[in-house]
């Protein structure tokens, strides 16, 4: 008996062999697009119906679901369709006659024309590319096909081919790009390296994604910095009164530079992901130099990384301008709490004044309070006194109201006192249970 399987264990050990590379020989022709599919954009189902269409139409089993590559012989065409998380790329390939004539021959001319107009998705990447024995690569085919101002090329995978592209785009507005092949070379590594070299087409361009958001970022930069100076400039010399009016600039910079930064990271993230993978596909090139020509990777060393540097300051700049802002929100803050703690101490100090005049004020009342009530008990006890020495009782009234008075007087304080002990008790014990 084996124990139970985690749901994914056949799919995560499966994906090291998803997309491989095949086994290719010359010569060949191919064509490669690359299209963007964001699922926000385009309907991942409406891809999937697409390519279905296709293979339909040709009477080929359909790609099971949630399959995410496919290689399929079309009939004189052969289709390898893969599925990114958020672009799709379809490559078409068929054999050439031995004696091609540069680009003449293409390898979508087999697939419907009105198929490949309604592909989902916007058109990024577009690639034709020859592969060729090196005997029938000769030099005026290559200067013939490609611009020689802006070639570039070099030897691949330890002198078992050369390449040659000039990274521009043509009349139907697709690259080029050659291969010669020698005869030692096998029909897996020509797979691997025509694969590689697809990948670096695509990927390169998937980064330079990132480049108009890093020029978007760093215009809207260019007008914040300033702002920020202009409100940290106004903080050291405001007022109490206008510090809730820099309070709402400041937290409404703050919110265009975090919406902008909310906007963009993920472009510039996925761009500096794409641009470690160009580099890592020009490595396993292997490259070596082909005599008064730059290689792959000394262009994209020129071109492309420039570019994607822009992309990584133009992040680093919005990250250190939010951290500018919200270390400028928390003094403002700071700043705002301390004079609103004045303005509470202040507060303390003149409920405290009025208290003590109050406690004053009541004990004056308290006095009088004493004074009267002890007055009303002489008078009754004088009443009193009156009526008993009617009675026949012998008693000197006015003796009886002199001798009344202290004790009147002191059990009415003494009784007003232990009123006093009662409710402080009472509002300690109230204090101690909250």
């Amino acid at each position: 008996m084996l124990p139970v399987s985690h749901p994914l264990r056949e799919e995560l050990h499966n994906e090291v062999h998803a997309r491989p590379h095949e086994h290719l020989s010359g010569p060949l022709a191919l064509t490669h697009f690359a299209l963007l599919t964001p699922a926000r954009e385009v309907d991942p189902q409406a891809v999937r119906d697409h390519l279905c269409a296709l293979l339909r139409g040709r009477h080929l089993p359909l790609p099971a679901e949630g399959d995410s590559h496919l290689g399929v012989d079309l009939g004189g065409v052969h289709l390898r369709w893969e599925q990114h998380t958020e672009f799709q790329t379809y490559t078409f390939r068929r054999t050439l006659p031995a004696s091609p004539t540069a680009f003449d021959t293409s390898a979508t001319a087999l697939v419907p024309h009105e198929w490949l107009a309604r592909m989902p998705g916007q058109w990024l990447v577009g690639l034709h590319m020859l592969v060729l024995p090196a005997e029938q690569c000769p030099d005026a085919l290559i200067d013939g096909a490609l611009d020689a101002s802006a070639l570039s090329g070099s030897h691949l995978m330890d002198g078992e081919a050369r390449v040659y592209t000039d990274f521009r785009l043509h009349a139907d507005g697709l690259a080029r790009m050659v291969v010669a092949t020698s005869p030692d070379i096998s029909q897996a590594h020509l797979g691997r390296a025509v694969q590689r070299l697809l990948e670096v087409e695509t990927y390169r361009m998937m980064a330079l994604l990132g480049l108009p958001a890093a020029r978007e970022v760093s215009a809207t930069l260019a007008d914040a910095e300033p702002d920020l100076a202009r409100i940290a400039s106004r903080i050291r010399s405001a007022d109490r009164h206008s510090e809730p009016e820099l309070l709402h600039e400041l937290t409404q910079l703050a919110g265009n530079v975090e919406s902008l930064y909310a906007s963009t990271h993920a472009r510039f993230s996925a761009s500096a992901a794409y641009f470690e993978l160009v580099q890592r596909r020009i490595d396993e090139l292997r490259e070596q130099r082909l005599q008064g020509l730059p290689t792959i990777g000394e262009f994209m060393d020129r071109r492309l990384a420039p570019a994607m540097q822009t992309c990584t300051w133009a992040a680093r700049r919005q990250q250190q301008l939010s951290e500018r802002i919200s270390r400028t929100s928390n003094l403002l803050r700071t700043r705002v709490e301390i004079e609103q703690q004045q303005n509470s101490q202040d507060l303390l100090d003149t409920m405290n004044r009025r208290q003590k005049v109050q406690i004053m004020l009541q004990s004056a009342v308290e006095g009088l309070s004493v004074a009267a009530i002890t007055y009303y008990g002489a008078g009754l006890v004088g009443y009193m006194a009156k009526g008993l020495k009617e009675a026949g009782v012998p008693i000197l009234p006015d003796a009886a109201i002199a001798v009344s008075i202290p004790v009147i007087a002191l059990a009415v304080w003494r009784g007003i006192r232990r009123l006093h002990r009662v409710a402080h008790r009472a509002a300690g014990e109230r204090e101690g249970s909250l």
